[in-house]
């Protein structure tokens, strides 16, 4: 087995530090507030699709603090509520094709796929970043937690839980939410803000533990941190402030759903004793971490897990 982090055993009961500022459970729910208090105004147009048994949309909403966000709506033809999936990517792509979301819409879930702002989707990102960054994300807005990138995409998530709630294909009591690295942290983060989430499916997700990430690997995208870090060294400390906000070894604790996630011992990018203390720190009473010792950031086949979880979470519902 390939170790670069801690060994198993040690890795199974890890408990990383928490970073958690005193205003942390206040800034989120004055954040929380702030977003509640901003429409959506979304708008959607039918998209022409091959597959009979299937309605596609091309739907949009209102970022948080600007922007649009934009998304695939993929759904059983028969309109009527149904349990409903949402799905985030991971850092710097999209929602990627409708076919991507057949296998499920085919089982009688409504799907939406999201992108996140400004990356390489159709998402948009009209928000102003003050203090200079780094290429890439990570480091907008990285001096203020309210005006920082993640803690708009987290917005924009829980936003997205309310534009699939008002849509009448959506049962809102049989809502998951799934995705892979930063999806995977989008995902965790939406369940640790927001209750509505039923079912949290969370591949090698991101954000765990900055600190940990940062003392172990020089893999991007954090080589963007790193690079921020070597020409401010003098902006360490209120850059990681910011970052404790985001974190989800501090968020995590809050989340009360079923709870289905992997970690790969070789992945050296969302490393896995963040993973493991931020699943460790999740109070939820179903919960299953899936281990795969020899894989990297690609993670591991969870596919059959998920449709395990998601039928029996949300479709017995």
């Amino acid at each position: 087995m390939f170790l670069f982090d801690l060994p198993l055993p040690e890795l199974e009961v890890c408990l990383l530090p928490q970073t958690k500022a005193p205003d942390f459970d206040a800034f989120w729910e004055r954040m929380l507030a702030k977003s509640k208090a901003q429409p959506l105004h979304p708008e959607s147009e039918p998209v022409a699709y091959s597959v009979p048994g299937v309605r596609v949309e091309r739907f949009s909403y209102a970022a948080f603090d600007g922007g649009r966000i934009v998304g695939w709506a993929v759904t059983p033809e028969q309109i009527r509520p149904r349990p409903t999936l949402l799905f985030f990517h991971g850092y710097t792509g999209n929602k990627r094709h409708v076919a991507d979301y057949l296998m499920w819409a085919l089982q009688g879930f409504s799907c939406f796929a999201f992108d996140v702002r400004g990356q390489s989707g159709d998402s948009t990102d009209a928000a102003s970043y003050d203090g200079g960054h780094r290429p890439g994300w990570i480091t907008r807005g990285i001096l203020d937690p309210e005006q920082y990138y993640f803690t708009r995409a987290y917005l924009d998530a829980v936003r997205a839980v309310d534009f699939a709630v008002a849509r009448e294909e959506t049962d809102p009591g049989r809502i998951g939410v799934t995705g892979c690295s930063q999806g995977g942290g989008l995902s965790l983060a939406v369940c640790s803000l927001d209750s509505r989430p039923k079912l949290c499916m969370s591949e090698v997700p991101a954000f765990c533990h900055f600190g940990r990430t940062l003392e172990i690997t020089r893999e991007a995208p954090w080589t963007e941190l790193i690079d921020y870090f070597r020409i401010y060294p003098d902006r360490l400390d209120p850059a990681m402030r910011t970052l404790s906000y985001i974190e989800l070894n501090n968020l995590a604790e809050r989340i009360q759903c079923p709870v289905l996630m992997n970690v790969a011992l070789a992945d050296m990018i969302c490393v896995p004793s963040g993973i493991f203390s931020a699943y460790n720190r999740i109070p939820a009473k179903e919960k299953r971490l899936l281990r795969f010792p020899y894989n990297g950031h690609e993670g591991g086949l969870m596919i059959e897990e998920m449709l395990v979880w998601a039928r029996r979470c949300l479709m017995a519902a």
